[in-house]
């Protein structure tokens, strides 16, 4: 063991021994309450009631009562790594753990969900980074406890889950907080460094000075990281009594990761600064750090800089310089500047930083007295006070006023008020104290902005919690409520997290449990301080109290009393009297608070003119640090409290109090808390005296209390906490239930079931889940004692049989050493004896000579070569039997190898098909890829005609900026003219005044030509008329004047417009552009924020998919289980069938039964070889057994193997449930967002297309799932199908099977004399009904659970049907989307407020969307609830599953059982048969035999009786030729030879009738035998029916009862059967309406896919529109440049116009000239008045002459007037088109650029689409790889279950062949029985024919023989009278003698009679020969020697042979 697995591994030592468990059990070990040690270990004594005599380990014996003993834990539990573990969850254990793992160098132990942490005070070797390689991508069983395993594992679940992490460090002063966040940050450094190949790249540097300062000015990230904690410790530690690096803040570091997990950043928050350590401390502690450092630190110019000075001149550091063992302070300040410049702080801010710190130091220094004759305060000495503003940058003066006169606003005055010496010493105390408080957040805030520096987006991140533990002091003030108060809040953020996960475990195992939510358990403490009102906490009512005038700390305590008098939480202390003291009931114990300065801690209170000072400081660091110093709680507030002036309101707005913003933090810090997933780290402090090795019980139990370890404990003892896998629980305690549990393999859930039952324990006290067992406290304890005792009870016993053993050996090898010792005294007895015998002496000497010695020895040598060759023999046999277990070995391995070989070659057959369909799936692919590949032509072609558009665009646009130049050079020239033309009205308007000069001049000459002419009146008259016409004239030019004027003052205005105009256009051009800079931004923006939230939807989607497969499969399951159910069903009512006509077969059964034991009792002689086959048929059904039972091995192993697949799958749903739960929450986050992005950005088209894109791609993904769910349903079809087949095919088998088995069945019970076989099938029955009244259960729970099924099916296809809105909803706004797109079309060529229009529309549209959005969520939420409750369901079908593979099993053990009856009755059967067979040949030939005999009989008998018949007619004809051979001589000669031939004849006849006779003796016989042999076996067999008949009787009655009684019950399933076939109809009719609602939902896909089609051809449209807005813009611009030429044409004619008013103008100042003349002239006559009359009428007539000259010019000027008005008419006419034009170009610019907007926008999101169609290819051909991937393991999987399936196929094939063959064989005999009887009833009947045909013939041949009778009769008769005759004859012969040729003639007659009769006989003779079909020829041959006249012979043998034909 390496020297760090010291400390991380644990030892194997005394107490984890079978000796330790023996000595736990033996002395009933308990804890008892110890002052000294907490808890001491003693043993059981004696109980007395409710008290316990107990022996300490030292002897000591001790009384306790009953309720303060807690129970040990076994020793197996020593040292134990997690203490949810222990069985006794006490204190006592808890504190003996922690104790011997921290004796033992083990520091990490888990408690649950907690990892306690015990501070060691001393190094250990467990942070290398051999350590961190160990720990790295380890779970967290795998490795030891460790902060690296909970770092790790939060980092991996970051990583997997992309959830958010928190590791909570918490714990006292000194336990290793800090430590431990250090050791998290470390371990993250190196795990997710993104620079790990870079460490020392430039170590070879040349400079290493300049190295080092780039690394310190250029620091990694990492190194930024590790680096900020030395400058946070720095400002934020300090030294304790307890700790020597305590932090004094609380901090929440948060480490940024990115998408691949690096940390690309961080941020630190704080807690809870202790302020106050920098004023005052402890004797033996120090102030924060940095003041150390920085005075023992600070060299030379810095040190003069920052006006240092040694320690014990500063007032504030109260102990002087208290310095830390092995630290030293200058070095450490070098570090925290190294670290400062690794961070990136400037010169200027380290050294502001440090001047800060500083002026704390010398804030101390100042000091203030008190003036003798008042209050006031004075500064005697103000040096501290110049270094303050020195180093502050602030007057001194104003400093020193601001402290002691600050001013104060009273009412509208502003006084000074002067401030006493406690005012003015708590003024400087809290300007120090807000002034390192403000530093603090500076340098928190300049940190955060450095480590936040990364451009990579940030992902996820892990927060690391380092804040004070729950602690109660002496004294506890304000601070420590707010500490207490979040460790309240973290404590239920633990047990909320606990909750959830133990109800996540219970739920994962299936567990009943009535879940409670342990976080509510400390609700009340925390709303006691928390609530805002009804009523309010202890933080509202502190606030409240900071507001009204006069408030002080007592009244806010009478104010808690009045409110919380009745709270649970809450008391006031009795023991203390101070009224200031109010008491909490935490969850740690009970706190008494001081409510002491809380008030003024609340407020926080400054001096404001101080504060105003600084804000105005010269230094820019002091400026920053007090930016916001008019938010503070100044002077005026503070009198106000003092005051009795009423409160007013004006200032309630400006601050905030410190519980407002540490509770506003804090809920921050929570709310980010809950977001994640939290770690808790709990460190413990073991003693107060820094030792190691030493551990204080009391403070470590104080600890567990209020880190919440225990409260931890006491929610693991409300559930079970105790978990113990099966194999382990059955290895363990298998023995307490020993025979509990059969032999043979049985799953380990049904194996500790059986168990736990035979134990009897209360089923309260555990539960059985998935994998393991759930125990309550305690319970593995009392098992662990009943396993000891049990194992003390078999050890002993075996001891005893050991002993027995060894005292038996040692007793008979003394008894054999006894009789040894007699046969050697006996021996030796002897030999004395015989010693001096001399014929001893003799026999010894002559012994050897003899053979008789060496025959012994040399039989000794033959049994020696005997034994060694025994031992060859012995040899050479064991190898034989080695060589054929070998051999038989083999040959079962070539049958294994042939059987694999055939499994193999299926499984090849099956690959072949699964190739062949991947194939076709791979063409599908490639024709989907070709379609894709067409797309992307499609729309790269797309594409080719936007950039042809573009160029256009582009075009037009260089069109348009050149027409723009030219127009700005018409406008130039127009701005020339109109200088040139303003000049020109400068002009006229110059001559007007000349001309009003020249009035006046005129007026006057006039007055003095009146004066002058008054003598001329006529003259003068004519004069004045005159003058009236010059007024005329002179009035027409001022309103000619008048008009010009009013023209240019138009003109002005026009002038003034358009550029108006002008500045407006180019305002709008700026805001256009800058709209466009920031809306491409946001669209950058947008475009990011898409990506991910398209990948997020891409992997809810994927979720969404694999949830839908999920449920696929689970209704796939639900479909099989309905078909196993029928089949079940199917199969009852086969059996039932089958047993009714069990009971039909067995009655034809005993009647072939019957007939069958005539045949038996035949082969009665064959019992032996019967016996013989019923012993192989024994070993066939005990090797048929014990397959069945290797068969159920299998089976059962199988049944595992899927339980565990089952539930590695139920958790691998878990799993997907949390992360669809998880990806719920950041769906619901990121809706938040998106809803504000929507309404931000509503007017924006592109977002309308990117959502208008996302909906197309969910419309084609919902599209593929619809094709998905198409393809599974046409599976499920076929599946269903193919299982139909299967189901016929099993029940036509089940049907024949049922059929051979009763048959089987019926020869059983009729041949069979064993009533034990009745018996057992009585049994079998009775186990039967069980199994069916099981069944009938299983069946109803069944029906509930498919009604349950049903209705999630039903809402499944609701939500459905509402998924298929969702998409028709889409698809509707889609369509509204396309239609708005057309009027945003048309409105954009028409004009901007139809654009305006669009916008609300597209607004409406994207409300709509979020609608979509809002109900996508919702279905989200119910697909969840709905995934949900299928889990359970498919939990509830597996173990449904599990009970029919059961049923399953034992339908095949009958089904087996059935087949071994099934082949002993077909054995049997065929041996009854084949006797059978045998008993019928013989008896067939015997009766051929009988009846061959019979005939032959007959036939013998009847030619017997014609022989004596023909003999006695013979003879009777003989004694009559011998009586006549004396008279008739010549015939004398032929009667000789005719009786000789007779003789012989009758000789003949004779042998062969004495043949005849013996043939028939031997087979009459042969018949008696026969006949006494057939009745003898009919009496024997009818005596063995009865017999039988009757036993039949008395077992059929039996048998009759129970099939009543069977039948009932059966009749009872019937009606079940009845209902569950009706719920099954009802679930078929449902499911037949979810299969239409499906087939519903396709064809609104088919019309979706029809929509999308039609809105695709309106895009077409619309893009066709939009080419023929193009062309009408061009026909536009080419009539705007027509106008264009047409207002130059016109300005030309202005031009030529303008030049003919010039000269008309000119015209008209020669006309004035010359009247000037001409008027010069006549004043030059009237002062001479020497003109004469002529001269004067000349003058009048030149006047008159150039009076009409002037009217024409006048007239003239009137007509170039008007030309003028119609010329400015005309001009302005066409300055209105022009500025139409121009609006109008305007407008078109607008849309053009509008265009260009949309052309970029296009193009930007043709590239997106067109990276987002390759990006959805990729992914597409991703998620297909995966698909395929899936598909295939699908297809390995299901290609193992069709092998097993096909095996179990091929296996129950070849049963059901050989089952059919058997059949068919017996179908065979049956018909060759049936042939057999068929032939017998033919043979029988033709027998009868036969019978019938030969009584016919002894009818006829007796009809014959009466006939022959007759005839003999009557040739009796005529031989009587032949005889008469030759008397007569004779006498005549005698009387007379001349008579001789008359008597040689008379003989002829009588010859000729003879001969007829003879041929008569002879005729009848062969007639009846020919009926018996014997010796006819030779009869025939016979013939004519013996007839004397053949002639005469012939004709009446031919007419007797007609008449009696013979029957051939």
């Amino acid at each position: 063991m390496a020297e760090e697995d010291k400390y991380l591994f644990l030892e194997k030592d005394f107490r984890n021994s079978g000796v330790a468990q023996a000595d736990w059990s033996a002395k009933k070990m308990v804890w008892i309450p110890s002052e000294k040690e907490g808890f001491e270990a003693a043993s059981i004594k004696e109980e007395k009631g409710d008290e316990v005599l107990v022996e300490l380990s030292n002897g000591q014996k001790k009384t306790v009562n009953k309720d303060d003993i807690q129970k040990m834990n076994p020793p197996k539990f020593s040292k134990v790594e997690d203490m949810a573990a222990l069985t006794f969850l006490n204190e006592a254990s808890v504190l003996h753990n922690l104790k011997d793992r921290y004796f033992s160098s083990l520091i990490y132990t888990y408690s649950g969900l907690f990892c306690v942490v015990v501070n060691p005070y001393k190094m250990l070797p467990i942070y290398s980074e051999k350590i961190i390689e160990m720990y790295k991508g380890k779970k967290r069983h795998e490795v030891p406890p460790h902060i690296y395993s909970i770092t790790d594992n939060a980092y991996r679940n970051m990583m997997q889950d992309r959830e958010d992490q928190s590791i909570l460090c918490t714990g006292e002063s000194g336990a290793g907080k800090t430590e431990n966040t250090k050791k998290v940050i470390q371990y993250l450094a190196v795990v997710a460094s993104s620079h790990k190949g870079k460490k020392d790249a430039n170590a070879a540097q040349p400079t290493p000075q300049q190295q080092q300062q780039q690394q310190l000015a250029y620091g990694e990230l990492e190194k930024q990281l590790l680096q900020a904690n030395p400058i946070l410790e720095a400002f934020g530690n300090a030294k304790t009594i307890k700790n020597d690096n305590s932090s004094r803040f609380g901090k929440f570091i948060k480490l940024n990761f990115d998408v691949t997990g690096f940390i690309v950043g961080a941020n630190i928050d704080t807690y809870l600064l202790e302020k106050s350590r920098c004023i005052r401390q402890a004797c033996t502690e120090r102030a924060f750090h940095i003041f150390y450092y920085m005075v023992a630190g600070a060299q030379d110019k810095l040190r003069e800089e920052l006006l240092l000075e040694d320690f014990s001149a500063y007032r504030f550091l109260v102990a002087g310089h208290v310095e830390l063992p092995g630290q030293e302070d200058e070095e450490l300040f070098v570090e925290t500047l190294e670290a400062m410049a690794i961070m990136g702080f400037t010169e200027e801010e380290r050294v502001g930083m440090l001047k800060v710190v500083s002026t704390v130091l010398q804030l101390g220094n100042v000091k203030m007295e008190k003036e003798r004759n008042s209050e006031q305060a004075t500064m005697p000495d103000n040096t501290a006070a110049q270094k303050v503003c020195h180093l502050q940058g602030i007057n001194v003066v104003d400093f020193t006023r601001a402290i002691l006169t600050p001013r104060i606003k009273v009412g509208r005055e502003v006084v000074q008020k002067a401030q006493t010496k406690q005012q003015a010493d708590f003024a400087i105390e809290a300007l120090a104290k807000a002034m390192y408080e403000r530093l603090f957040r500076w340098i928190l805030a300049r940190v955060n902005k450095t480590l936040d520096k990364s451009k990579r987006q940030s992902s996820s991140f892990l927060g690391i919690l380092d804040i004070a533990g729950f602690e109660i002091f002496e004294d506890n003030s304000f601070e420590q409520l707010c500490i207490n108060y979040t460790n309240e809040r973290l404590q239920q953020l633990f047990n909320h997290t606990m909750f959830i996960l133990e109800q996540e475990e219970y739920k994962r195992e299936g567990i009943q449990w009535s879940f409670i939510d342990f976080g509510l358990d400390l609700q009340p403490c925390i709303e006691l301080i928390e609530r805002p009102n009804n009523p309010p906490g202890i933080l509202a009512l502190l606030d409240e109290e900071c507001w009204f005038p006069k408030a002080t700390d007592v009244s806010f305590v009478d104010k808690l009393l009045n409110t919380h008098t009745g709270h649970v939480k809450f008391s006031k202390p009795k023991q203390h009297k101070d009224k200031l003291m109010f008491s909490v009931l935490h969850y740690a114990g009970k706190v008494d608070y001081n409510a002491a300065n809380w008030l003024t801690k609340n407020m926080d209170p400054l001096n404001d003119n101080v504060t105003a000072l600084l804000n105005n400081s010269s230094s820019n660091f002091i400026q920053d640090l007090w930016k916001d110093a008019d938010r503070v709680v100044g002077l005026e507030t503070m009198t106000k409290m003092s005051e009795s002036s009423p409160a007013t309101k004006s200032k309630k707005g400006m601050f905030r109090t410190v519980g407002q913003l540490y509770k506003e933090s804090l809920g921050k810090l929570m709310t980010t808390l809950h977001n994640t997933q939290p770690n808790f780290v709990r460190c413990i402090i073991p003693n107060h005296e820094k030792r190691s090795g030493k551990m204080d019980a009391n403070l470590v139990l104080e600890q567990l209390r209020c880190n919440g370890v225990l409260e931890g404990i006491r929610i693991c003892r409300q559930g079970f906490p105790n978990r113990i896998v099966f194999q382990e629980f059955r290895q363990r305690y298998e023995i307490l239930a020993a025979n509990a549990i059969p032999k043979g393999f049985m799953d380990g859930k049904q194996a500790c079931s059986l168990m736990v039952k035979h134990l009897d324990l209360d089923t309260n006290l555990y539960r059985i889940g998935q994998s393991k067992m759930f125990f309550r406290t305690g319970v593995l304890a009392q098992l662990e004692e009943e396993r000891d005792i049990k194992l003390t009870v078999v050890i002993i016993a075996f001891q005893a049989q050991a002993r027995g053993f060894l005292a038996r050996k040692a007793f008979s090898k003394r008894q054999a050493q006894l009789t040894a010792m007699k046969v050697i005294q006996r021996n030796a007895a002897c030999y004395l004896k015989l010693k001096n015998w001399q014929w001893w002496r003799l026999f010894t000497k002559v012994k050897p000579l003899l053979q008789v010695t060496r025959q012994e020895e040399e039989m000794g040598q033959k049994d020696e070569e005997l034994k060694a060759a025994k031992d060859v023999a012995a040899k050479s046999e064991a190898a034989l039997k080695e060589i054929s277990q070998k051999h038989t070995q083999l040959a079962e391995e070539r049958a294994q190898l042939e059987t694999k070989l055939q499994a193999e070659t299926e499984l090849y057959a099956e690959a072949e098909e699964m190739r062949v369909r991947l194939e076709a799936k791979k063409q599908e692919l490639e024709e989907v890829l070709h379609e894709m590949e067409s797309r992307l032509e499609e729309e790269e072609e797309r594409g080719t005609l936007l950039q042809q558009e573009r160029k256009d665009l582009e075009q037009q646009l260089q069109m348009m900026e050149s027409h723009i130049a030219e127009e700005e050079d018409a406008k130039q020239k127009l701005t020339l003219e109109k200088v040139a033309v303003e000049g020109k009205v400068k002009k006229l308007e110059d001559d007007v005044l000349l001309m009003e000069d020249q009035n006046n001049k005129l007026l006057k000459e006039r007055q003095l030509l009146e004066e002058r002419m008054a003598d001329l009146g006529s003259n003068l008259t004519e004069e004045e008329e005159k003058s009236k016409n010059l007024t005329k004239l002179k009035a027409k030019h001022e309103s000619m004047i008048s008009d010009l004027e009013v023209r240019m003052k138009k003109e002005e205005k026009g002038r003034q417009d358009v550029e108006k105009a002008k500045r407006k256009v180019e305002a709008e051009l700026t805001d256009l552009q800058d709209q466009h800079g920031d809306l491409q931004a946001q669209l950058a923006d947008l475009q990011t924020k898409l990506a991910v939230k398209e990948d997020e939807l891409q992997s809810t989607q994927g979720r969404l998919d694999e949830e839908t497969n999920q449920r696929g499969a689970a209704v796939k399951k639900v479909r099989e289980m309905e078909v196993v159910i029928s089949e079940l069903q199917e199969d009852l009512e086969a059996e039932r069938g089958a047993r009714a006509k069990v009971e039909a077969a067995r009655r034809d059964l005993g009647e072939e039964l019957n007939a069958l034991r005539t045949e038996l009792e035949d082969s009665l002689d064959t019992t032996a070889a019967q016996q013989e086959l019923r012993a192989k048929r024994e070993q066939e059904v005990a090797m048929l057994k014990k397959a069945m039972e290797d068969e159920g091995r299998g089976h059962e192993a199988q049944v595992q193997d899927l339980r565990q697949k089952h539930s590695q799958a139920v958790e691998e749903l878990n799993e997907q449930l949390e992360q669809g739960k998880r990806v719920r929450a950041g769906l619901e986050k990121a809706k938040q967002a998106l809803e504000k992005e929507n309404s931000d950005l509503s007017g924006d088209l592109r977002s309308m297309a990117s959502a208008k894109q996302d909906v197309e791609h969910k419309k084609k993904k919902v599209e593929g799932q619809l094709n998905e769910l198409h393809t599974r349903f046409q599976e499920s079809e076929r599946q269903k199908t193919e299982l139909g087949e299967k189901v016929s095919k099993m029940t036509m088998e089940l049907d024949s099977m049922s059929s051979v088995l009763n048959e089987a069945e019926g020869k059983n019970i009729k041949l069979s004399k064993d009533v034990s076989t009745l018996s057992s099938q009585l049994q079998d029955s009775q186990e039967l009904l069980a199994e069916e009244t099981r069944q009938k259960l299983n069946l109803s729970g069944r029906l509930r659970q498919m009604e349950e099924d049903r209705n999630g099916l039903m809402e499944q296809l609701e939500e459905e049907t509402e998924s298929k809105r969702g998409v028709e909803r889409q698809v509707s706004t889609l369509n509204m989307q396309v239609s708005d797109y057309k009027k945003k079309l048309d409105e954009m060529s028409g004009s901007v407020e139809m654009l305006e229009e669009g916008k609300k529309r597209l607004q409406r549209d994207l409300e709509a969307a979020n609608n979509d959005y809002e109900e996508k969520a919702s279905a989200y939420d119910k697909l969840d609830k709905s995934r949900s409750r299928m889990q359970q369901e498919l939990e509830d079908v597996l173990m449904d599953l599990d009970g029919q593979r059961q049923l399953v099993s034992n339908l095949e053990k009958k089904q087996k059982k059935f087949d071994q009856m099934l082949a002993e009755e077909r054995a049997v059967s065929s041996k009854f048969a084949e006797e059978r067979d045998r008993a019928e040949a013989d008896a067939r030939e015997k009766e051929t035999r009988v009846l061959a005999l019979a005939r032959a009989l007959e036939e013998h008998q009847d030619a017997l009786e014609e022989s004596e018949k023909m003999m006695k007619s013979l003879k009777a004809e003989m004694e009559d030729l011998v009586s006549s051979k004396d008279d008739v001589g010549k015939s004398v000669h032929d009667l000789e030879k005719a009786k000789r031939g007779l003789e012989a004849m009758v000789e003949e006849m004779r042998t062969q009738m004495e043949e005849l006779e013996d043939e028939l003796q031997v087979a009459e016989d042969a018949k008696l035998r026969l006949e006494v042999n057939t009745q003898a076996l009919r009496a024997q067999h009818e005596r063995e029916l009865h017999a039988r008949d009757e036993m039949g009787e008395e077992k059929r009655k039996q048998l009759l009862k129970q099939v009543r009684e069977l039948e009932s019950e059966l009749e009872e399933e019937k009606k079940q059967r009845g209902q569950a076939s009706g719920s099954k109809k009802k679930l078929e009719g449902e499911l037949t309406d979810m299969e239409d609602q499906l087939e519903a939902t396709n064809r609104g896909r088919e019309e979706a896919i029809k929509q999308l089609r039609k809105i695709q051809g309106q895009v077409k449209d619309l893009q066709r529109d939009l080419e023929d807005s193009r062309a009408a813009h061009k026909e536009v611009q080419t009539s705007a440049r027509e106008a264009e030429r047409r207002s130059k044409a016109m300005e030309a004619d202005i031009v030529q116009l303008h030049e003919m008013l010039a000269a008309a103008e000119r015209a008209r100042k020669q006309a004035e000239t010359e009247r000037d003349e001409m008027s010069e002239e006549l004043a030059n006559n009237a002062s001479g008045k020497s003109i004469s009359s002529d001269e004067k009428r000349r003058l009048d007539a030149k006047i008159s002459q150039l009076e009409e000259e002037l009217e024409e010019e006048q007239t003239n000027v009137e007509s170039l007037n008007d030309r003028l008005r119609k010329s400015q008419q005309l001009v302005e006419q066409m300055g209105a088109e022009l500025t139409a034009e121009r609006s109008a170009s305007q407008t078109k610019e607008g849309s053009r650029q509008q265009l260009e907007r949309q052309n970029r926008d296009l193009k930007a999101k043709l590239q997106e689409i067109e990276g987002q169609g390759r990006s959805k290819l990729k992914s597409s051909i991703a998620a297909l790889e995966a698909k395929l991937r899936e598909v295939e393991e699908q297809l390995e999987i299901e290609s193992r279950e069709r092998q097993v399936t096909g095996k179990n196929l091929r296996q129950k094939e070849k049963k059901l062949k050989d089952i059919s063959i058997q059949v068919e064989d017996e179908r065979k005999q049956a018909q060759q029985y049936k042939d057999q009887a068929e032939k017998g009833n033919i043979r029988v009947k033709q027998l009868k024919h036969q019978l019938e045909e030969a009584e016919e013939e002894a009818q006829r041949m007796a009809a014959a023989r009466r006939k022959l009778q007759r005839e003999l009769e009557e040739a009796s008769e005529a031989n009587d009278g032949m005889s008469r005759e030759i008397t007569s004859l004779r006498s005549k012969l005698r009387r007379g003698s001349s008579g001789g040729e008359a008597s040689f003639s008379s003989p002829s007659p009588r010859s000729s009679g003879g001969g007829g009769m003879r041929s008569l006989g002879l005729g009848g003779s062969i007639s009846r020969r020919s009926t018996i079909k014997e010796n006819s020829v030779e009869l025939q041959e016979e013939e004519p020697p013996r007839s004397p006249s053949p002639r005469a012979c012939s004709p009446p043998l031919e007419n007797r042979m007609e008449e009696y034909p013979p029957d051939e």
